[in-house]
């Protein structure tokens, strides 16, 4: 019997060092009716506290993809067309007349007894006395999930080699283990008696004691039981030491981490009206690129190239340079800033030249690359007759204002604007406009410098290259006011987040997915969190040093940790004194330590 045991924790331990080994593949099949997948711990809720910058294997129970024939809850047959004859066969018909789609099932948890089997081949196998040492790395830790059919209602056990290099010394070994909702507080467990599990179960009368907790600060709300929502959100991770109570609030001591994440095109955001101006860029480029443009909804209800004659007629007409309108608009800038809140007064520019306000007239009103040729026929038009004397910025580097310096000495240079050269045109005008409205804010509000600035203003790359960059600095931009509005970050923080952005995205792709984190004073967000419940609590107590150290630890939170087992449903929120009180779930993991010497 131990023969067999041991044959088979070997054959289990190859079958995990080839899915370690081999980079191509991130998951195989054992014994046929269990699926080991290879991942990164932070996939996996109730543990990427503990393991989420590890590579861990997870076992599962495999589920067949292919229904069993009538299975009516997991087919989908699909309308197909009856063979006019009469006699065909009825399999032929079933299976060469009709489109049958297959739901792909996902993984199931395994029994806790099945569990606790392959953890045992597991162990077996990193033990130096059952198995033969070799110089391999050491695997990877094992975790596997549990459908909570014990009494204490395990959904997950894990395994974990301790080795010093390639020589394993001992593994340590983790229980998961949940409980449903629950609304009052008596019914959680008490940190005395926590503290209490922990000496029983390693026989230690010195402990330390650990707490977390993360609030959620901004993203979607409840309005008269309404959900608005967000994709994007910020929350805090605390941690601190000394810990009273379960569910205390963090103190002020605690090491406080901003976790951030900003998806553009919120219509509530001060950086609405910029995104849908960077969208439109964005389209021009994807137009040039595939050849097709699908053009946004003209803001204006007058035409493009009617606006377009009317702001030449304006110049004409009224005999001003543009040096007039700019210090007008100035003017007018300055008093609806009285009116606007702070942080509107760093978006604005009131120092628009003429190519700037003829890309703000189109951007809102073209839509067809018909619009565009004849905006900027008309446009060269004028300037060649000498019709209209605009003034453009110094460093502006479009084509159109080339021609506007070209139009100062009477010599302007022959333009067809014709197939995509209005639209490259145009493009470079947005490009030119909005470099120097995100030069605006950042350098107005000293948080960079234009040096820092250099690799998302450059010209030298293509205009695809280009716009890329500017979206890039336009996620930045939506980080930092979202923080600025809805948090009120003083500048030093804003400052550090600014130079963490610039940073990232030198070298990474544009991703609105990224977490960016910050760490600040808890001091500074005390009315966002303080009369608020936690997203998820934890304290985790701990006894024993370095590799031998153990831990036992309790998360409550508003949500399960886990997803591959079915809870009761969840218990309303109960209000008590005018205040909501939350329904928490509670979850608790046990590490043990297992020397082989």
């Amino acid at each position: 019997m131990g023969t067999k045991v041991a044959s088979s924790a070997k054959e289990f331990s190859r079958l995990l060092r080839s899915l370690q080994d081999d980079q191509s593949s991130n998951s195989c099949t054992y014994e046929e009716d269990i699926h080991v997948t290879k991942m990164k711990g932070d996939k996996i809720p109730a543990m990427n506290l503990y393991c989420a910058s590890q590579t861990i294997f997870v076992c599962e129970r495999a589920v067949s993809k292919i229904s069993e024939p009538g299975d009516e809850l997991n087919t989908e047959t699909l309308d197909c067309s009856a063979d006019d004859d009469a006699d065909d066969d009825h399999d032929n018909v079933h299976e060469d007349s009709c489109n049958v789609l297959h739901t792909e099932q996902q993984p199931q948890p395994l029994t806790v007894m099945k569990a606790r089997q392959l953890l045992s081949l597991y162990t077996l196998s990193q033990n130096p006395g059952v198995t033969a040492a070799d110089n391999n790395p050491v695997l990877h830790p094992l975790w596997v999930q549990c459908d909570m059919s014990d009494p204490a209602g395990t959904v997950w056990f894990g395994a974990e080699p301790v080795a010093v290099g390639n020589k394993v010394t001992g593994i340590k070994l983790y229980s998961v283990t949940c409980k449903g909702s629950a609304v009052e507080k008596q019914s959680l467990v008490t940190l005395e008696e926590l503290k209490q599990m922990h000496k029983n179960r390693h026989h230690t009368s010195s402990m330390g004691i650990k707490g977390t907790a993360r609030f959620s600060l901004f993203g979607s709300t409840v309005v008269e039981n309404t959900t608005i929502g967000s994709q994007s959100s910020v929350t805090v991770d605390f941690k601190w030491s000394h810990v009273e109570s379960i569910l205390e609030v963090p103190p002020l001591s605690s090491t406080a981490t901003l976790i951030i994440k900003v998806v553009c095109g919120d219509p509530r955001s001060p950086m609405f009206e910029m995104y849908r101006e960077i969208e439109f860029l964005r389209t021009l480029a994807d137009g040039l690129k595939t050849g097709e443009t699908e053009w946004m909804e003209p803001v204006e209800s007058t035409s493009a190239v009617n606006l377009t004659k009317a702001y030449l007629a304006e110049l004409r007409n009224m005999g001003k340079t543009l040096q007039d309108q700019a210090a007008k608009t100035a003017e007018t800038q300055k008093l609806k800033q009285e009116t606007e809140p702070p942080i509107f007064n760093s978006l604005e520019r009131g120092d628009l030249d003429f190519v700037e306000q003829l890309w703000v007239r189109m951007r809102k009103s073209v839509t067809s690359y018909q619009d565009v040729g004849d905006c900027l026929k008309l446009v060269v038009e004028a300037l060649r007759y000498g019709d209209i004397k605009p003034w453009i910025h110094r460093d502006s580097s479009s084509s159109l204002s080339k021609l506007i310096l070209q139009s100062y000495h009477q010599q302007i240079d022959h333009v067809s604007l014709t197939g995509i050269t209005p639209v490259i045109m145009l493009l470079e005008m947005g490009l030119d406009k909005m470099r120097k409205d995100y030069i605006n804010y950042l350098i107005g509000e000293e948080l960079t410098t234009l040096n820092h600035l250099c690799y998302y203003l450059s010209t030298e790359v293509d205009l695809q290259e280009q716009v890329m960059r500017l979206r890039k600095l336009h996620h930045l931009l939506e980080i930092i006011v979202t923080c600025s509005t809805f948090l009120g970050l003083p500048y030093d923080r804003l400052f550090v987040l600014t130079q963490l952005c610039l940073n990232h995205y030198k070298t990474s792709t544009y991703n609105e997915e990224h977490e960016f984190k910050l760490q600040i004073k808890p001091a500074l967000i005390t009315h966002f969190y303080q009369k608020e419940h936690p997203v998820v609590w934890g304290v985790e107590i701990s006894s024993g040093q370095g590799l031998r150290e153990v831990w036992t630890s309790l998360q409550l939170s508003d949500k399960p940790l886990v997803d591959h087992v079915i809870f009761e449903a969840d218990l309303p929120n109960e209000t008590v004194n005018g205040d909501e009180e939350p329904a928490f779930f509670s979850t608790m993991m046990c590490s043990s330590f297992n020397s082989f010497a």
